[in-house]
């Protein structure tokens, strides 16, 4: 998942899932417009076939004006083996499916030995009218205050109708897609919040469906920002992993007292830094905050190769050493990086589907500290979108099989959610990966699994092979983590 560059490292956070009602097309219906070209996009070194499919801007309005939808085909290698494609669904909400084209080789490599894989830039994101605010060098040495006003300035500034850009439209969307290329029946890969939209698609066009692969499985009744329970667990799973490591025990034998001493000192203002400028070198003074802080933590714990990393980072700060940790924030709002994800888009979403549901009650059950500063911003910044509550509406079955993928040490979609997501699925298999977080596909024997699964869904997997996945090693001075 990707985050916008204006606010680095604090919507860390995966959209979750709302109900989804049917809505067919008529059986007579033509064929959405497009329109086709060969392309060369980032990360993939050969030519793609990109699409411009039209969609309406506003299905209550077919007639009014369009809204250009990207998408971009890398063929099968075997032509005319396959009918079924493999429908790619990205993060966020606000990642587009252009921002993963290198998994591509990463995960989809043997898949697309006889299938065709369809990357879908959801309305609003990437090259389908991406709605996003202006990143800015100084953004990182503002204030907290001050970068509120900035989102609420490119709020105002916006001239889309962001009630248009929900869950339900963008389900609608992946019909006009699959109806104007021609494909009969589409295999769907989420990912994050593309998890939310593949079940809301196979819930709404079930007899377009043949199975789904869903990795880091949102849950029907997951809201967003709820998340506080689940990064914490996966924070305490860290240094509890650190206290049973010899070596980062050792080095690291106070570490949950650094942290809680951290957290104490940027919640109260008292970190006030001046470090060289890493992309200019000119002395820079900033305040880490709350948001900044705890909003860091929390993304560094998606990987583990990276949270191996956090011991050091703590510690090395609590000591007056910001510097690595600082570094690492920074990864986040890398102004060189043109993949970033879609604000706009993600708090229209956001705000229309989660935060109506984010009661009193459940602000308190989930209560947890790496959470606090989201759970705080965002229903603050969803009273400057103007957008309608979409209802709730609780999941129908859903009948396709599928494959849902699962890391053990996942801060935002751990097991748990996929289980209660799989209580609505007709034929569905979870697999668990013990030493995997947020992101499963791309690991050790996964994209053989993938394929395996998409060629015969209806069989049992064996998906023994994915406990050789190891656990990375804990970082313990700056050279790096240990060999």
């Amino acid at each position: 998942m990707k985050r916008s560059k204006i606010l680095p490292a604090i919507l860390s956070l995966p959209l979750l899932a709302a109900g989804l009602a049917s809505a067919q097309p008529a059986a007579n219906a033509p064929a959405p417009a497009k329109t086709e070209r060969s392309c060369h996009l980032p990360g993939v070194v050969e030519a793609l076939r990109c699409i411009t499919v039209d969609v309406p801007l506003d299905y209550a309005k077919p007639q009014g004006a369009p809204l250009k939808l990207h998408v971009t085909v890398a063929p099968a290698y075997r032509q005319g083996t396959r009918s079924d494609p493999l429908f790619v669904l990205a993060g966020g909400p606000g990642q587009a499916g252009s921002d993963v084209l290198l998994l591509l080789k990463a995960a989809f490599e043997r898949v697309r030995a006889t299938r065709d894989i369809v990357f879908i830039d959801q309305r609003g994101t990437g090259l389908s009218g991406k709605l996003d605010c202006e990143s800015k060098p100084e953004h990182e040495r503002m204030t907290d205050d001050q970068l509120m006003a900035e989102l609420r300035a490119c709020i105002a500034a916006n001239k889309q109708p962001l009630a248009a850009f929900t869950t339900a439209a963008a389900a609608r969307d992946l019909e006009q897609v699959r109806r104007a290329l021609g494909y009969q029946q589409v295999n769907l890969w989420g990912g994050s919040y593309g998890t939310r939209l593949g079940q809301a698609y196979a819930r709404a066009y079930p007899g377009s469906v043949r199975s789904l692969v869903l990795d880091g499985v949102a849950a029907p009744d997951q809201v967003i920002p709820a998340g506080g329970r689940d990064g914490q667990a996966a924070l305490d799973g860290l240094f509890a992993a650190c206290a049973r490591d010899a070596g980062c025990n050792k080095a690291y034998p106070n570490l949950r007292a650094e942290f809680d001493a951290l957290v104490a000192r940027v919640e109260a203002g008292d970190v006030r830094l001046s470090l060289p400028n890493p992309r200019t070198a000119e002395q820079t003074e900033f305040t880490m905050s709350s948001q900044r802080f705890l909003g860091t933590v929390h993304n560094i714990l998606y990987a583990p190769a990276d949270a191996r990393r956090l011991p050091f980072l703590i510690h090395s700060a609590s000591r007056g050493r910001w510097q690595p940790f600082v570094a690492r924030q920074n990864l986040a709002g890398d102004f060189g990086n043109d993949a970033s994800m879609s604000m706009l888009l993600h708090f229209a979403v956001v705000c229309a589907e989660d935060v109506p549901r984010f009661t009193p009650e459940l602000m308190k059950a989930d209560a947890a500290v790496i959470a606090k500063p989201l759970a705080e911003m965002i229903p603050k910044l969803c009273q400057d979108i103007e957008v309608p509550a979409v209802p709730y509406v609780a999941p129908s079955r859903i009948e396709a099989p599928a494959l849902l993928l699962s890391g053990a040490l996942d801060p935002v979609t751990p097991p748990h959610r996929a289980e209660t997501a799989a209580k609505s699925m007709a034929r569905a298999q979870h697999v668990v990966v013990a030493n995997a977080g947020h992101g499963v596909s791309q690991l050790g024997c996964a994209p053989r699994l993938l394929r395996a699964f998409l060629d015969k869904p209806q069989d049992k997997l064996d998906a023994a092979c994915m406990a050789e996945v190891p656990a990375p090693t804990f970082q313990l001075g700056s050279a790096g983590p240990q060999p």
